[in-house]
């Protein structure tokens, strides 16, 4: 059965999978304790406003967060680590240390994006 809420989806992964999405889910909220939690595309995420803000999911080899905006690509390190491409998705690689710093300007840019439009 198919997760139909953000809570769901979390319950339903790894253990380690899901501590990463879960600080993810902190790393928003206290970026922008007015964020809403939502759910769409089948997959955990959040708005702002009434405007999506993101999607974020974990995959078999990797993490994701959607969308993938030009104020995000303005921070996101060019050595091209992490692998990004034309659907506005930015991946990162599943074990190892995840980027949460990162992250954190992954989010402030994308929530003065949604605050700014």
């Amino acid at each position: 059965m198919k997760p139909a809420s953000a809570d769901e989806y979390l319950a339903a992964l790894p253990r380690e999978k899901r501590e990463v999405l879960e600080r993810i889910r902190e790393t928003v909220h206290a970026i922008a304790p007015d964020v809403e939690d939502g759910f769409g595309y089948g997959m955990p995420g959040f708005k702002l406003g009434g405007k999506g803000l993101l999607w974020y999911a974990a995959w078999k080899n990797h993490y994701s967060l959607y969308p993938l905006t030009e104020a995000m690509e303005a921070v996101l390190p060019k050595n091209g680590r992490y692998e990004n491409n034309d659907k506005g998705t930015i991946r990162f690689p599943a074990g190892g240390a995840f980027p949460f710093d990162l992250v954190e300007q992954l989010v402030k840019a994308r929530v003065a994006e949604v605050k700014g439009g």
